[in-house]
């Protein structure tokens, strides 16, 4: 028998419900202008459905934005293989464009539904899924609610609580229970976010590690590697991944300190938002380097300083060609951005202070030798010019990033597991193809 819902709750409900027709269009259709809205597919956020259900047990498996979808593919994968359609939805542009590249055949994306009742109803009625899979942290209270009103399970996967997120949960209790206690199980990445969980009145079932550990390294072209590689024969090569405003500056003075020690230095710049590389390009030419940026179809030569990558999925092809990487979210307080997929490739690893949000694999690289911690502009570039300059050095720190990163498997398995009771029987899994 389900909850009784808190006044908050049902209030939420009533003004969701009661200002959606006039808020929503204008506010979706602001975020057209901002470029954070596809407007051939605003249909999708009202809850119509982009393409027809396909015949068969489905499975709906939800992640916020890029780190919970990448998350998911591993789960999504599982379910194909078994012979299930699985629809994925996410929130924004720069996952639906990764899951476009990354989604296997049986899988198709759709946008989430504003956490509108009759929106999420709407959604429902078309798909009927069997099961919803969320990843990570994300509770939308109508959304959990109308999953409940029809019926359909919702499981939390690689299921995170950060302690931040927890003390806010505490101030309201009952809230907080009202929509954990509807999550049929959750499958949490870590003990500490099992025991926050199940404090907020989840019902956890157990704890997998994180599913990004079991991801495969990011694809890229082994021609377009190839010619990168080739084109820069010769010039010592870092790279900055995924950084972040307040990170840049550090990042120029870096290069500026080992080029003034290591010769025909190349460092490649990736901002975890590629739309900011207009802005990062005019400040590293007003810093004095010679920018070359990608989006621009522009490759390096040699009066290249600085390669700025403002592009969408070639994370992988960089990795491949740069051996010492900088994660960036690490020189600021942003938490840190996900070390896993370059260790997974083999590169020495160096970030900052600021490692919260993946301290799990942070602290296990710097355990390992795997990575180390540059806490200002000036280690960063101490570091990574020695390991520029003592190639056994950075092999060993390179292997040991990737021994670390192999050992932290099999979250994979364990949710799988506790997935398997509302998982339909396998069938064959080319009957998944839509």
């Amino acid at each position: 028998m389900s909850q009784r819902l808190p006044i908050p709750l049902l209030a939420y409900r009533v003004a969701t419900s009661c200002l959606a027709p006039a808020a929503a269009p204008a506010w979706l259709r602001r975020r057209v202008r901002d470029g954070k809205e596809d407007e051939g597919r605003l249909g999708e956020r009202y809850g119509f459905a982009g393409r027809e259900r396909p015949p068969g047990e489905l499975v709906w498996a939800h992640g916020a934005s890029v780190g919970e979808t990448m998350a998911l593919l591993p789960v999504i994968d599982a379910l194909v293989r078994r012979g299930v359609k699985v629809l994925v939805t996410s929130g924004t542009l720069t996952s639906a464009g990764l899951l476009a590249r990354r989604l296997p055949p049986g899988a198709r994306h759709q946008f989430l539904p504003l956490d509108v009742p009759r929106y999420l109803a709407r959604f429902l009625r078309h798909w009927r899924p069997r099961l919803a899979i969320f990843a990570e942290s994300e509770v939308w209270p109508n959304t959990i609610i109308e999953l409940e009103r029809a019926g359909i399970p919702l499981v939390l996967v690689n299921g995170r609580m950060s302690v931040g997120s927890f003390e806010g949960w505490r101030k309201a209790p009952k809230i907080a229970r009202a929509l954990f206690g509807r999550f049929a199980l959750c499958v949490a990445q870590s003990r500490a976010d099992a025991e926050r969980l199940s404090t907020l009145g989840a019902s956890v079932a157990t704890i997998s590690g994180n599913l990004k550990f079991d991801l495969p390294p990011p694809p890229a072209d082994p021609a377009a590697v190839e010619h990168f590689a080739s084109m820069t024969a010769g010039r010592e090569i870092w790279m900055a991944a995924s950084t972040h405003p307040g990170e840049d500056a550090a990042i120029f003075e870096a290069h500026q300190a080992i080029a003034a020690r290591r010769r025909n230095l190349l460092t490649i710049l990736a901002p975890r938002h590629p739309e900011r590389g207009p802005a990062v390009a005019q400040a590293a030419a007003e810093a004095g380097l010679g920018v070359a940026q990608r989006s621009l179809g522009t490759e390096p030569d040699q009066a290249t300083d600085l390669y700025l990558v403002d592009t969408l999925g070639e994370l992988g092809l960089f990795y491949r060609v740069a051996p010492v990487v900088f994660m960036g979210g690490t020189l600021v307080p942003r938490g840190g951005q996900n070390p896993f997929e370059p260790a997974r490739l083999g590169t020495a690893i160096l970030h900052g202070q600021h490692t919260e949000n993946f301290a799990e694999i942070f602290d296990a690289l710097d355990r390992n030798n795997g990575a180390v911690c540059v806490p200002d502009a000036g280690s960063l570039a101490a570091a990574a010019a020695a390991l520029l300059g003592n190639g056994a050095l950075m092999r060993d720190m390179a292997r040991a990033a990737a021994d670390t990163a192999a050992s932290l498997g099999g979250a994979l398995e364990r949710t799988m597991q506790a997935l398997e009771p509302y998982l339909p029987a396998p069938a064959d899994a080319r009957e998944a193809f839509w």
